[in-house]
């Protein structure tokens, strides 16, 4: 299995380098553009969670009336994951999930978390994913992009979920990121003290736990199986690539911004 699970991530590693030199980063050189990037953002921030509980439905014996699972160790591996990701420490004597405390990032920040929560009020309703994200007017590529991710979901494929959670969402915001954020921090006066935190914990995590016990899950669920592998480095490459056009777009957005804000007669 670690031969396999080798192969898959040298296939993987052109696209994953892609996003971690990702000419995006330069251009958060303001606390505007970092709450334009976070205002994005939010929505993989969300919908990683979707990921999660769907693995957790799969494995951890979440329906009524309770049956045992099938595979211990993978559930417990799950709940490993889980336990922080939903109910982390908030770094003030309470807990919160790492979503929520991007959420108080963004708030503190003063970015706009109005779409967000209007959109996640239009899911507790009932409304379809699709309709909510139109009724909040959500960027085309942010709609694509939560739309492959529940493609993903609704497959009801354990291998592909795994693979897109481990390869498509851990571990993708390379340090760079932490010394804009730093920097931008000085420069404000520690308007982004929060979102450093978030990045402390996520970043410190998918590293140093939920990785490697990420990448064990993919050993587990595809064994000596190359079929499973197949499609799990096919999960991990579609995973990629979508979070690079989410980037693209975020790219092509801020460079127009920029253009409309430019002087008349300067290029």
């Amino acid at each position: 299995m670690k031969q396999q699970l080798t192969e898959l991530i040298e296939a993987i590693e052109p696209t994953r380098v892609k996003l971690l030199q990702h000419t995006l980063y330069d251009d958060l050189t303001n606390l505007e553009s970092l709450r334009f990037f976070m205002e994005h953002h939010v929505f993989a921030v969300w919908d990683f969670m979707s990921l999660l509980k769907a693995m957790q439905s799969h494995f951890c014996g979440t329906s009524i009336p309770w049956t045992p699972t099938s595979n211990v160790l993978v559930a417990r591996m799950i709940h490993e994951i889980i336990l922080e990701e939903e109910t982390d420490s908030d770094g003030d004597g309470g807990y919160a999930s790492h979503f929520e405390l991007y959420l108080r990032s963004m708030r503190q920040c003063k970015a706009d978390t109005t779409p967000i929560e209007r959109f996640l009020e239009l899911v507790r309703e009932g409304v379809a994913l699709e309709s909510a994200l139109k009724q909040i007017d959500a960027p085309q590529v942010v709609c694509d992009f939560v739309g492959h991710t529940f493609s993903v979901v609704n497959s009801r494929d354990p291998v592909q979920i795994v693979s897109a959670f481990t390869f498509g969402r851990e571990n993708l915001l390379p340090g760079v990121f932490g010394q804009i954020v730093e920097k931008i921090d000085q420069q404000t006066g520690g308007e982004v003290a929060m979102l450093k935190y978030y990045l402390e914990r996520h970043i410190g995590l998918d590293g140093d736990v939920h990785g490697p016990l990420a990448e064990r899950l993919v050993c587990q669920l595809c064994g000596d199986d190359s079929a499973k592998w197949e499609r799990a480095q096919r999960a991990a490459l579609e995973a990629l690539e979508h979070r690079l056009k989410l980037w693209d777009g975020m790219t092509l957005t801020l460079a127009s911004r920029s253009r409309l804000n430019s002087p008349v007669g300067t290029t």
